[in-house]
């Protein structure tokens, strides 16, 4: 057990790394190691438990060294990707409608027949039972551009009138936390990450509403890419299912089956139009 979480703590520490200090580590075999960003909805020894065993056995199956990447916070998550600074790359809808513009990102997987939906959470003993009650409030967010848990959120919020301040505090799983905790009265998440938040704390908490659904996160992988790694890659992501080791891995983020993902699949959150991070490029 001690042995695990060091490994976890290791692969968290990594994280924090440079893409320059990275890459320096990979230059044995550059042609053979590429790096896979994955958004810190959660924290990093989190991330790096549920997915370092995922990209352990993708490496094993194709012989290719994936390194497991995040960021400190969703803000850094998207500079860095910005830059191109990920090979392969698990983002949010948003991001990936953004990415795809620059620096070029191109989706190759998708949780099949999901939906990702956002979703407005509160304590269970709150006095709060619907958003016009929100109204005047401080409400938790996990980032600006985080897509379901915070656009959506707030974009229904503006549309219904409901004047509120928005606090940003990094992750869902801060979210959830400190709506539990008391320290503010409702927050934006989404399905996904509320069913794997801690299910003491989460016991404590129901949701307030809920988005329409729209196309999940994105696998996608950078165009400089090698065709014959991103292929290797991605067949063997969209063969995790097709067994029971692959299924589990899978089950333990949430997900049951990836499917192969075109561009235009996301053509429905282009059309929402939004702009926030498309203004700062």
């Amino acid at each position: 057990m001690q042995t695990r979480y060091l490994g976890i703590l290791l692969i968290a520490c990594l994280t924090l790394m440079t893409p320059s200090q990275l890459h320096a580590n990979a230059h044995e075999n550059p042609e053979n190691v590429f790096t896979f960003g994955i958004v810190p909805q959660q924290s990093a020894s989190r991330l790096a438990e549920d997915w370092g065993p995922v990209l352990r056995h993708i490496s094993e199956k194709t012989g290719i060294q994936l390194i497991f990447r995040t960021a400190p916070s969703i803000p850094e998550f998207e500079k860095r990707f910005s830059k191109g600074d990920y090979d392969f790359i698990y983002m949010n809808p948003y991001h990936y409608v953004v990415s795809s513009q620059s620096p070029g990102y191109e989706a190759f997987a998708k949780v099949e027949g999901k939906k990702i939906k956002g979703v407005f959470v509160a304590r269970k003993d709150s006095v709060i039972t619907s958003l016009d009650q929100l109204a005047g409030s401080t409400l938790a967010f996990p980032s600006p551009a985080a897509f379901a848990a915070s656009l959506l959120t707030r974009a229904e919020l503006t549309n219904r009138g409901i004047d509120f301040k928005a606090k940003y505090v990094n992750s869902h799983d801060s979210v959830y936390r400190s709506v539990a905790k008391g320290l503010f009265p409702a927050g934006g998440g989404i399905v996904r990450t509320f069913n794997l938040f801690d299910p003491d704390l989460r016991d404590e908490l129901v949701v307030l509403w809920m988005t329409p659904g729209y196309t999940p996160h994105a696998f996608a992988v950078h165009p400089d890419v090698p065709e014959d790694a991103r292929n290797r890659i991605s067949q063997a992501f969209l063969a995790l299912a097709d067994d029971e080791q692959g299924a589990a891995l899978l089950r333990k983020l949430g997900m049951k089956k990836l499917e192969a993902a075109q561009d235009s699949d996301w053509n429905d959150v282009r059309e929402l139009n939004l702009q926030l991070l498309l203004d700062q490029e």
